[in-house]
């Protein structure tokens, strides 16, 4: 006998919630422990399924991280969306709103999903897998980025001529910079790079 509609969609949810279970632990592996530790072992056990379950999904490691950097792209995706409506909630209308929206895009630099990214496009040099699979979500990640913080400069700011170099200029050495602390830990509020983009920012914006 047939299988039921609400059977079919309840095995297909199983379907969907396990796969999801499984890309949710490989991010967290890959935040926690680097690309070189997250093996299929050790996603297994994060994610708490048979190994059968894992191989349904996912029949060999680079079948599994291509899909966990697609996961990925999407969740950087969602949390910056998240992280500029949050900015936008007190967002100051004077003077201060660009040294606000420097310390914003500076602290994106810092969180967890921005570090297991690094990881895979470490790996992605040699393996050209990965990079196809990271491409596609790069790319509208570095969209929805530019929109939020065009966002938050606002209108007035963001119709400046040099805006958009100010902008590049911002995220660029920003990611340059973000990267040294994976060696060189320590506070990222205090850096002082942050003082010499505001005021570069500010020169170029005339403000």
């Amino acid at each position: 006998m047939a299988p039921t509609p609400a059977a079919r969609t309840r095995r297909e949810q199983r379907s969907v919630d396990g796969r999801a279970l499984i890309l949710e632990a490989a991010v967290k592996c890959l935040i926690e422990e680097g690309f070189g530790a997250t093996t299929t072992l050790r996603i297994q056990a994060a994610a708490g399924v048979s190994r059968g379950r894992l191989l349904h999904y996912f029949p060999s490691r680079e079948a599994l991280l291509v899909a966990a950097a697609e996961h990925l792209a999407g969740e950087r995706v969602r949390l910056s969306i998240e992280s500029v409506e949050h900015a936008l909630l007190d967002a100051p209308h004077d003077g201060d709103r660009v040294t606000r929206v420097v310390e914003h895009m500076w602290s994106t630099f810092h969180e967890p999903h921005f570090w297991a990214a690094q990881e895979m496009w470490t790996a992605a040099r040699t393996n050209d897998g990965l990079a196809e699979a990271l491409l596609p979500g790069e790319r509208r990640l570095g969209g929805v980025i530019r929109s939020g913080v065009d966002r938050m400069f606002g209108p007035e700011l963001a119709g400046h001529p040099r805006y958009t170099h100010v902008r590049e200029l911002l995220l660029t050495g920003m990611r340059g910079v973000a990267l040294t602390y994976a060696f060189d830990r320590r506070d990222p509020r205090r850096d002082p790079h942050l003082a010499q983009w505001v005021d570069l920012a500010r020169l170029l914006l005339e403000i």
